[in-house]
């Protein structure tokens, strides 16, 4: 899963001396189209210092009650190692003085801030909160920074501390890093930090959620050089593709090999129950109780004499299950000796006509109770001369539609057939089931300017499609992509040792 959250709130606070006459530190920039983010030095004069520092720093929030939702209801789990949250900031170029080869790091904020209304740039007129001495305005007084600029750093058990660098919080011994940095060599590089530890500890609740501050790093903030001006747009820009985002990806991956089981491999095998429309665990009536948790039932495999089963449980998302869906999974040997049938065994059966067709039996733990009854079909091995034979891949997005709403999470299924299969006639009709890949990614670009929106995931997996016994699919949120514009979905597969890419399929759709 890829999902992106939009910024709650941004600006940036300055001590810049204005026509060498005065420093602008009551000034407020939060309805600002850009974020500028600066360090000067010697380049005014404040009073009788010809040698004076003046800076800025960039004040951004996102809120996290969607992802706590998701992480609550076994959608996500922050805590899986697979889950990534990346603070993004795009660069803007307007013909500016552009600096190089400097440090930028992004640290939690201690205490909340507002954003104001503020939009003066230039001669930074606008006077409001937040400013460099002032974070809010409370109901009675205003609320300072504890050192002008949020400056004072420390860890999540201090006090008086406006940003937070690390923190032991509970289940942890050590102390957990909250602050992340990025080297820029040319100065026009985007801005991505991971903020994994900082999102995960509070979608748990274990630390509070006033944003981050995002600043040069260390002696870049100190040194006599000039940093003049890393430009990222602001959540105010008209460019609606350039806001900042917090992605967050999670491998939520489901491989179902009902297809594609092949002996001497482990595969997974899954049993969806629904309810009303609904995933739900499977009732017992007669002790009015649900089938879950692990080892909650058994799968039997049968063909002619031989008979074997296997533990079946709830399926696993990170540390919780997941309701309504089972697994099991396992491997069969193709040079298994059992009896079929006469004096054929597995093994015979396999190498005169490279199959076999099981009965499988979905029951209760005692058998008692049979839940579903179905065929699997296990092939043999794909085993021969080294033949490293790139596909020719056509696939559609079975339900894809012209236009969705900003507000609609949708699972798309995708149809995936190899042009150069080999081709089978039969004289019946035969339903014909999508090819399934064990490593399948999505990506999504602007129609219009080609820009890619969502890469392939290949790190985290969180753009990977999972299988069911029909097709390929992906749960989408909308959310994650600007209105008003087109785009379309590109496709990646891996197999083979080669990455074929399908960019050329009728799949362009708009977010309204």
């Amino acid at each position: 899963m890829y999902r992106i959250i939009s910024a709650s709130k941004d600006t940036y606070i300055t001590n810049k001396i204005i026509n060498n006459s005065f420093r602008a530190t009551d000034s407020n920039a939060g309805q600002a189209g850009t974020l500028d983010l600066f360090k000067l030095y010697a380049e005014s004069i404040s009073g009788s210092d010809y040698s004076p520092y003046e800076s800025s720093r960039l004040l951004i929030k996102f809120n996290l009650d969607e992802v706590r939702y998701m992480h609550e209801n076994n959608i996500i789990d922050v805590g899986d190692s697979s889950f990534q949250a990346k603070l993004i900031l795009h660069d803007v170029y307007g013909g500016q003085t552009t600096p190089k080869n400097f440090k930028l790091i992004g640290m939690p904020l201690a205490i909340s801030y507002d954003e104001g209304i503020g939009h003066d740039i230039v001669d930074f007129k606008d006077v409001g909160v937040a400013n460099w001495l002032t974070a809010s305005e409370g109901a009675a007084d205003f609320v300072k920074w504890n050192l002008p600029g949020a400056k004072a750093s420390g860890s999540l058990s201090d006090s008086n501390i406006d940003v937070i660098i690390s923190g032991t919080i509970p289940g942890n011994d050590l102390p957990i890093n909250f602050s992340a940095e990025q080297f820029f060599k040319t100065g026009f590089e985007d801005l991505s930090l991971d903020v994994t530890n900082f999102v995960s500890a509070s979608v748990k609740n274990l630390v509070s959620n006033h944003g981050f501050v995002i600043g040069y790093s260390g002696s870049f903030e100190t040194n006599q050089k000039t940093y003049f001006v890393k430009r990222f747009a602001s959540r105010n820009t008209v460019n609606t593709s350039k806001k900042p985002k917090l992605s967050l990806l999670y491998d939520d991956s489901i491989i179902d090999n009902r297809n594609n089981f092949v002996f001497d491999n482990s595969g997974s095998l899954y049993l969806h129950n629904f309810y009303k429309g609904s995933l739900a665990n499977i009732k017992n009536t007669a002790t009015n109780s649900t089938i879950s948790g692990q080892n909650c039932m058994i799968l039997k495999l049968e063909t002619g004499s031989f008979k074997t089963q296997f533990n079946v449980s709830e399926a696993m998302r990170g540390e919780g299950r997941l309701s309504g869906l089972y697994s099991s999974s396992f491997a069969i040997s193709q040079f298994d000796q059992s009896i079929v049938t006469g004096s054929e065994s597995i093994y015979d059966f396999v190498l005169n006509s490279g199959s076999i067709t099981f009965n499988e039996i979905w029951s209760s733990s005692d058998e008692s109770i049979t839940y579903l009854s179905s065929s699997l079909t296990i092939k043999r091995n794909n085993r021969g001369p080294v033949n490293f034979k790139e596909g020719r891949y056509l696939v559609s997005v079975l339900n894809l539609k012209q236009r969705y709403r900003q507000n609609e999470l949708v699972r798309f299924k995708v149809f995936i057939e190899n042009a150069k299969r080999d081709i089978v006639f039969v004289k019946k009709p035969l339903e014909k089931h999508s090819e399934i890949f064990e490593n399948m990614f999505y990506r999504i670009r602007d129609f219009e300017s080609g820009d890619i929106i969502i890469p392939f995931d290949t790190t985290t997996n969180s753009t990977k499609l999972s299988s069911d016994n029909s097709a390929m699919y992906f749960d989408f949120y909308m959310s994650s992509l600007p209105r008003g514009r087109s785009y379309v979905f590109d496709f990646m597969i891996k197999e083979n040792s080669f990455e074929s890419i399908v960019d050329d399929i009728a799949s362009r759709f708009s977010v309204i």
